[in-house]
């Protein structure tokens, strides 16, 4: 059982669950409350969720917690349950695992390695399709230098996507509706577009990284300074530059080089769409436009998924508020059923 397993358990009407959990302690600090009553601020993840929890002096498992540091790996043990405070765990046995099973735990289980590796290899498929050799091989260049930290980025920080590994699922999502929208819209340049489904947050590998082995993801200088819309565009030119040297990327054709260099910068700066949302320019081309709206799409339908797994219901078919949806999320209509003879 995962940690969102015991996250959605605990949100409905089941209520609570025994069970064993492996996580790595992504926060634990020495706390008290104001009467100066001793606990532990923990926060843990096993990649699918993050929850926070107190350890309190008067438990055992304080004893056995105290002396560990962020970034442990254990085991917890005990019934889940949640309150209006947050998630709680009766009788909770912490141990510390073995160096295998810490490794075991950020590969994931094996449904997730699954699924990361069916995101990667989709990737990697469109891109080797695209007919544009310049566009190909920039994207494939990015995918050599850095896809085992794509493969475990995340898309963001809050909101949609910020996990580890959800920067590939959002990406791969992202071209799939690309593909899907081809044969509808046939006079758009799904070169470029797919392109900019791949580029448009590369940036994030800086502003949104992972580490190896670990479920936090530390603030960086470079991202902090710069964000994941000017080191796209830095990265794209200094592939660009690194490619020329190859026959394939310089040979005659058009459009030119340089115009399709700009046309993809132009993706990856207006991708956000109004300058109030961290755009530098906003779209002025249709393939700008629908990188715009399809990364909207799969953002937002990730939103909403969320908001159903982790949010209780205030009245029936009406959830709890999300940010940053506006107002709280309705339960979807049921595809249609005949009824039964």
């Amino acid at each position: 059982m995962t940690l969102l397993d015991i996250v959605r358990t605990t949100l409905s009407d089941a209520g609570e669950v025994e069970t064993s959990l492996p996580c790595q302690l992504t926060t634990l600090r020495p706390a008290s409350t104001r009467n100066g009553k001793p606990y532990l601020d923990v926060e843990f993840s096993d990649g699918s969720a993050a929850e926070k929890l107190k350890i309190w002096q008067d438990s055992d498992a304080y004893d056995q917690c105290r002396d560990l540091e962020s970034g442990a790996c254990v085991q917890f043990t005990g019934r889940f349950w949640r309150n209006q405070f947050g998630l709680n765990i009766d009788n909770l046995q912490i141990r510390v695992l073995s160096e295998t099973e810490a490794a075991a735990l950020f590969s994931g289980t094996p449904e997730r390695r699954a699924k990361i590796d069916g995101d990667f290899a989709f990737v990697e498929s469109t891109v080797g399709a695209m007919t544009d050799p310049r566009l190909r091989m920039l994207c494939q260049a990015f995918l050599r230098e850095y896809g085992d930290r794509f493969r475990r980025a995340a898309a963001a920080r809050s909101f949609h996507h910020a996990r580890r590994g959800g920067l590939i699922e959002h990406t791969s999502q992202m071209m799939r509706v690309a593909v899907a929208l081809k044969a509808v819209y046939p006079s758009v340049n799904w070169d470029l577009v797919i392109s900019g489904v791949l580029m448009h947050d590369s940036g994030k590998l800086w502003e949104n990284d992972y580490e190896p082995q670990g479920f936090s993801s530390p603030i960086t200088v470079l991202g902090e300074l710069l964000g994941h819309i000017t080191i796209g565009i830095e990265l794209v030119n200094r592939f660009w530059r690194q490619l020329e040297s190859e026959a394939e990327f310089v040979a005659a054709g058009t459009p030119s080089r340089e115009l399709v260099r700009e046309h993809l910068l132009h993706l990856i700066a207006s991708h956000h769409g109004q300058r109030e949302f961290g755009a530098p320019v906003t779209p002025r081309t249709p393939e700008g436009w629908m990188l715009h709206y399809i990364d909207n799409i799969d953002a937002r339908y990730e939103m909403l998924s969320a908001t159903y797994s982790e949010k209780g219901q205030v009245a029936p078919g009406i959830y709890d508020h999300r940010a940053p949806l506006e107002g709280r999320a309705i339960a979807p209509l049921p595809a249609w059923t005949p009824a039964s003879l």
